[in-house]
């Protein structure tokens, strides 16, 4: 296909022509890629497996920095390169099927064989397989935005992003209640084992959607720009975009807010003496407040836009450790979990928000900004919180949770403008390459 500029009636004209096809592979994609991410849920299921293998709160609080800052700080050095292809799919479809979902076919094997023979090497083969995974899936982030952006219209993304992420959670709650049927009913590691094969296949058959999305070439006039201006012109972007700047302070403790994610599962199993099974199942309380969140969040965005979803988000995350610290019972900790989906739901939706302080010609620029900065608090913070968690306990852990959450909120409600509003795109903020069609 001839590539177009984005001005081009012909460009519009072929993006409506694929849509109904993009939206539902896309839905597709989501729902399978989440069915099996309940399988191997960071927040809850993977940090009880490292604590069968490790006591130690730095190690546990690992899996969040990986998970988090794995993903988020690679993206934007892709930024440049991503800018430069007419075609974006090309890198979540083929470079993200070895650098994303290889490592998690190969988990379940590793485990499997190491876990019962040499507990610590199978320790360490977990931490590198589930760093390569999301390391892998940083890599391919920001073209994978920049793609969505592209084959969803503006006015339709928070609809398609609502639809998308419910039928993902909504599968996802089944998922999680099997995965926690497994824990129960296979001593370990055996049960952990199936859960994460489980995620393997579901995660290639999100692969086999997103192949075969429809997207059109798109080009622009400006001329390539090296590497090394660039990154010169980062500075000149955040001078030009005062909201950009708060949004990425806010950001920063939005990050540190969520320290306490890592070690909220293990925190209440230990508190209340559960078993594998019944913490994993908290996996399903989580999906359910996601789920729930997420039919409301997407066209609550579309009327009036990310920015009070955000405020939510931040105060559900805040409300979750209050009630983890201060619940009278286990019971409670479903309550706890949901509005830490609500939380994780707002999450998904950050992408979406910084979308709109960009035009197409910056947009990975802005991503790979906002993805990065986060990704640098995302990796401090659980570090911070292990130290915390080592030296005095969990309880500081939350407390710090809970201010940072707080502090979120004022800064988001007082600060951070809503974009549709403000209309801070800059597209000549940065130089940017063009865009020219492979050959």
């Amino acid at each position: 296909m001839k590539p177009f500029t984005e001005e081009s009636p012909a460009y519009h004209a072929a993006v409506e022509k694929n849509y109904r096809h993009n939206f539902v592979i896309g839905v597709l994609d989501g729902t399978f890629f989440w069915l099996g991410a309940s399988f191997i849920a960071s927040g809850v299921i993977l940090p009880l497996f490292v604590s069968r293998l490790t006591d130690n709160p730095l190690l546990i609080g690992l899996v969040a920095v990986i998970n988090s800052a794995g993903f988020l700080l690679p993206q934007l050095f892709t930024v440049n390169w991503v800018q430069q292809l007419a075609i974006k799919k090309d890198l979540p479809i083929k470079v993200g099927f070895f650098s994303e979902r290889v490592p998690i076919f190969l988990l379940p094997i590793a485990m499997g064989f190491l876990v019962p023979r040499a507990p610590k090497v199978a320790l360490a083969v977990f931490f590198l397989l589930y760093a390569w995974h999301s390391v892998g899936a940083g890599l391919i982030g920001v073209a994978w935005q920049d793609m969505i952006a592209k084959v969803i219209p503006v006015r339709r993304r928070g609809f398609y992003m609502g639809l998308t992420n419910f039928g993902g959670t909504a599968t996802g709650v089944v998922g999680a209640a099997f995965a926690a049927w497994l824990l129960g009913r296979y001593v370990f590691p055996t049960g952990y084992v199936y859960s994460f094969a489980l995620a393997g296949i579901f995660i290639f058959i999100s692969w086999l959607f997103i192949a075969q999305t429809r997207e059109v070439p798109l080009i622009h006039n400006e001329e390539p720009v090296s590497h090394r201006k660039f990154w010169g012109s980062l500075p000149a972007l955040l001078r030009g975009d005062g909201n950009l700047r708060a949004f990425l302070i806010t950001q920063v403790v939005m990050a540190t807010a969520a320290m306490g994610w890592g070690y909220q599962a293990v925190f209440a199993a230990q508190r209340w003496n559960l078993p594998d099974s019944q913490t994993g199942a908290l996996t399903s309380a989580i999906l359910i407040g996601q789920s729930l969140a997420n039919l409301a969040f997407g066209p609550l965005a579309d009327r009036k836009g990310y920015k009070i979803i955000l405020e939510i988000g931040v105060l559900a995350l805040a409300g979750s450790f209050v009630i983890t610290l201060f619940a009278p019972g286990p019971g409670w900790l479903w309550l706890a979990f949901g509005l830490r989906g609500v939380n994780q739901a707002v999450v998904l939706l950050i992408m979406m928000f910084v979308l709109e302080f960009s035009a197409a010609g910056v947009r990975p620029t802005y991503i790979g900004l906002s993805n990065t900065v986060s990704g640098i608090a995302s990796a401090v913070a659980p570090l911070i919180g292990g130290w915390l968690a080592l030296s005095f306990g969990y309880l500081p852990v939350f407390w710090v949770s809970i201010l940072m959450g707080l502090g979120a909120w004022f800064l988001l409600r007082f600060w951070v403008g809503e974009p549709r509003r403000q209309n801070t795109a800059a597209p000549a903020a940065a130089p940017q390459p063009s865009h020219q069609p492979p050959q």
